[in-house]
């Protein structure tokens, strides 16, 4: 932080309590100077570099600090602003008086550095000394925002308004106070149509983060959330802000996925690891999965133990490894990149790993089918989060294709075949046995 005021960059490792005593010892008139200097002292997302926007959206995890960015640019707006006219917008007036007007990191806590700072709850208006105004207005009431002409909007955890469409088209059309109409969006994600039309909108400019990038938040609270949800859907969309969406007619649904997640395995009988391997170096990733049959005679994943950018000796040690952790008694590998090759690095890596190879006759979405029954037959489970390999699943679509992130589902084939062998006897391809 060279170059930046001492003071200034103590600031950045206090907490919200300790800044709030910190900015209590120093004069006021230093006090004020250092509070209205946000932009120095926020974390990554909470600030843009330009202006050049129509709409701005934080899309970020809890306790990221989407309140505490939205209040400061509401409030430094209108401390540079005489006639602004502001719209704040939540799902409803308690929430829009509670967070972003009352609220600790609210504009009113806020505003007072900026200046004096008043709330008029029977107007619902916050009156600010430079003249500028910002009213109140919720989605559970969209025709609120009809008629009101605004310079700036602020709106606050779209992705659970109500009415969340005709609130957004009320608060657009009344967007046409001044030269430069601009609306800032802090949300945490959800896939909601609203939320994708804004994403898509020209003139959008998107930030945010993660809720550890808050450095303001205790370990503890990190320890106990990230040990409950990390990996899963909830965790992925609520810790770290990512925008998870279903692809149509995909063969497993993220809500299959997470109705089939469980914290313990029970003793097993079995353990089989499937490996799809690569074409080639650096290109595609060689999928490693770990499944293993219980006494109950369900199947659980294990492990993705997938790797990238491996040569074949290397990828090879990778499954050699993960089998011996698991104990596995049988590894199924993919024959149709080089089979003698394929037989030959893995028996090369550990002489003594029962390899089968097969050959894959059928499609990858009409191969991963009769897979994806024992999951709705709820005979499928997944021992903890494997974000990566369930989003190839997610992308896998009925009738063909793949939607998923990557070129291949190469995560998702070794799953596939790992369930084959344990779960239906290795049939529907071709089998080729390695002795």
């Amino acid at each position: 932080m060279s170059g930046i005021d001492p003071l200034v960059a103590a600031m950045t490792e206090l907490s919200d309590a300790q800044l709030e005593r910190f900015l209590m010892k120093v004069t006021p008139h230093r006090r004020s100077e250092l509070a209205t200097r946000f932009r120095l002292w926020a974390h990554d997302g909470q600030t843009i570099a330009d202006n050049d926007w129509t709409v701005w959206l934080i899309q970020a995890g809890r306790g990221f600090g989407k309140t505490r960015a939205g209040a400061e640019w509401v409030c430094a707006r209108a401390a540079e602003q005489g006639d602004l006219r502001i719209a704040l917008v939540g799902a409803t007036r308690r929430d829009v008086e509670s967070v972003m007007v009352r609220g600790p990191a609210g504009v009113l806590a806020i505003g007072r550095h900026y200046g004096s700072v008043t709330y008029r709850p029977s107007r619902g208006v916050v009156e600010f000394g430079s003249g500028a105004e910002a009213h109140v207005f919720a989605a559970e009431s969209p025709d609120g925002l009809r008629g009101p002409e605004h310079h700036i909007a602020w709106c606050d955890e779209l992705a659970k308004w109500r009415n969340a469409d005709a609130t957004w088209d009320n608060l657009m059309m009344g967007m046409r106070a001044g030269e430069r109409p601009q609306t800032l969006v802090t949300t945490t994600p959800r896939v909601i149509p609203l939320l994708r039309r804004i994403r898509g909108m020209p003139g959008v400019r998107i930030t945010g983060g993660r809720s550890r990038d808050n450095r303001h938040l205790a370990e503890s609270y990190f320890a106990q959330i990230e040990g409950a949800y990390a990996g899963t859907r909830l965790g992925r969309q609520e810790l770290e802000g990512e925008l998870i969406e279903d692809v149509a007619d995909a063969l497993w649904s993220r809500a299959m996925i997470e109705e089939r997640r469980v914290d313990a395995v029970p003793t097993l009988v079995r353990v089989v690891i499937g490996v799809d391997p690569p074409a080639g170096i650096g290109g595609d990733a060689c999928g490693i999965v770990a499944v293993g049959k219980g006494a109950d005679g369900y199947a659980y994943v294990l492990e993705d133990a997938s790797v990238s950018g491996l040569s074949p000796e290397g990828w090879a040690s990778a499954v050699a490894a993960c089998a011996a952790r698991h104990g596995a008694d049988r590894v199924v590998a993919e024959s149709n990149q080089g089979g003698a090759m394929v037989a030959s690095v893995l028996r090369a890596a550990d002489a003594g790993l029962p390899v089968r190879l097969v050959h894959a006759s059928r499609g990858k979405a009409a191969r991963a089918e009769p897979v994806v029954a024992l999951y709705e037959g709820r005979r499928a489970f997944h021992v903890g989060a494997f974000p990566a390999l369930e989003d190839e699943l997610c992308g896998l679509v009925a009738g063909g294709g793949y939607e998923g992130p990557g070129r291949s589902p190469d995560r998702a084939d070794a799953l596939v075949w790992a369930m084959f062998e344990l779960m239906l006897g290795g049939k529907g391809e071709a089998v080729v046995r390695v002795l």
